[in-house]
């Protein structure tokens, strides 16, 4: 589903607060406050910002049993989601592609119009 090589997201290691948005349709996706550095390569989150902006489906390519993450506007892949993610966050690893978000910086994130989720941040 077009996942983007292992190591290559310029979003890996991003430190910046703010909030990653779906490229396609500006959909919220996660935030800086959720995000973890999993190890696979993968820009990874805890959780989702809201659970109605993303749809799981199973993913059984490569011989492996997975669950997809796409945008559910969209309908793009985003990546997988895991359940080995930190246990005192609720277990879950969102491991997404960074070729599918974009970044919004916490200072632009007024002027791009999602401060009601500056909390989240």
């Amino acid at each position: 589903a077009a996942t983007e090589k292992p190591g290559s997201s310029c979003y890996l290691h991003h430190t910046q607060e703010g909030i990653y948005v779906d490229i396609v349709t500006g959909q919220p996706l996660f935030s800086t406050a959720d995000q973890f550095d999993a190890g696979c390569g993968w820009p990874s989150f805890t959780k989702g910002i809201t659970t109605d902006a993303m749809e799981y489906r199973g993913d059984f390519s490569f011989g492996m049993q997975r669950t997809e993450v796409k945008s559910r506007e969209g309908g793009s892949h985003l990546g997988h989601v895991f359940e080995d993610g930190p246990q005192k966050e609720g277990g879950l690893r969102y491991c997404i592609n960074g070729a599918a978000l974009r970044f919004i910086p916490k200072e632009r994130m007024k002027e791009e119009g999602y401060e009601r989720l500056l909390p989240y941040v």
